[in-house]
């Protein structure tokens, strides 16, 4: 039995895929399992946080997503290791590098997981993907509502990589032997812009779209709904350093799993729906 908290998010519901038809057992862990929409042959439990215990009967791996249990992680995998749990596969993010800022919000997070997944007494594998395919997905409301796509930064560049590739690498972490205590950095095959993003969703759905940028002093709600304003300023100070920086390619994707990664078209190309009304 292998326990796959954020089983409704992009990498954790592509998991659940793959573990499944792989004929292996999955707890998927929800919020709200009437809503998660998972697979029937997944045992879809309700994720209490404060009631860790009951989570890990008869499962032997875990796949822990960063913000899975919040201030309760320590607990959480106390009670995995206490259950039988033996290895647990984290995704973290390619945030935690040599040289970072370790003092900006996103890294103090990840890297408070880490040390405690480290410290959890349980086989550990670490997985730091860059920025993901799906972060496009911000821009769907404007790419249904028009040609015109609103954002900062037009010259960002990142190498983002697909949300199955990660859960690819990350179903490989949990089934084969070999990767206990290893860090595997992900990212995706090529180096792109938004603006090249954009015009890369444009191509896939038959249409032209153009990227207006916007000052970041103006990236409020509309751009990052729910997003609390000193996180916002972060992700600013975030992509502004990536202007004109090449990024980080990795071949960790091909390397583990056989096949390589896929290119953000490709990624846009099997998303189509996603940014049709």
């Amino acid at each position: 039995m292998i326990v796959v908290t954020g089983a409704t998010g992009n990498v954790g519901r592509a998991l659940v895929d793959r573990l499944l038809a792989a004929d292996r057992p999955v707890r998927a862990l929800t919020r709200d399992p009437r809503r998660a929409g998972l697979p029937e042959r997944a045992e879809v439990v309700r994720h209490r946080p404060d009631d860790p215990e009951s989570l890990f009967t008869g499962a032997s791996a875990l796949f822990l997503y960063a913000q899975a249990a919040g201030e309760r992680t320590a607990e959480l995998l106390r009670a995995a290791r206490e259950a039988g749990v033996r290895h647990v596969v984290m995704l973290s993010s390619a945030i935690i590098a040599e040289g970072a800022d370790e003092t900006h919000p996103i890294h103090v997070m990840h890297a408070t997981v880490e040390r405690q997944v480290r410290d959890s007494g349980l086989d550990w594998t670490l997985l730091r993907p860059g920025a993901f395919a799906a972060n496009a997905l911000q821009w769907a409301p404007q790419i249904r509502a028009g040609n015109t796509v609103r954002g900062v930064f037009a010259d960002a560049v990142t190498a983002p990589v697909h949300e199955d590739d990660i859960a690819a690498v990350a179903e490989r972490a949990l089934l084969d032997g070999g990767h206990e205590g290893a860090v595997h950095r992900l990212t995706g095959p090529e180096a792109v812009t938004n603006v090249q993003q954009v015009a890369a969703l444009g191509h896939a759905l038959g249409r032209t779209l153009t990227y207006v940028e916007v000052p970041p002093g103006q990236a409020g709600p509309d751009l990052y709904p729910g997003l609390p304003p000193h996180l916002v300023q972060a992700l600013m100070k975030t992509f502004e350093a990536t202007v004109g920086v090449p990024p980080e390619i990795t071949g960790t994707v091909e390397k583990i799993t056989g096949t390589p990664a896929r290119t953000f078209a490709q990624w846009a190309t099997s998303h189509t729906a996603d940014f049709r009304s």
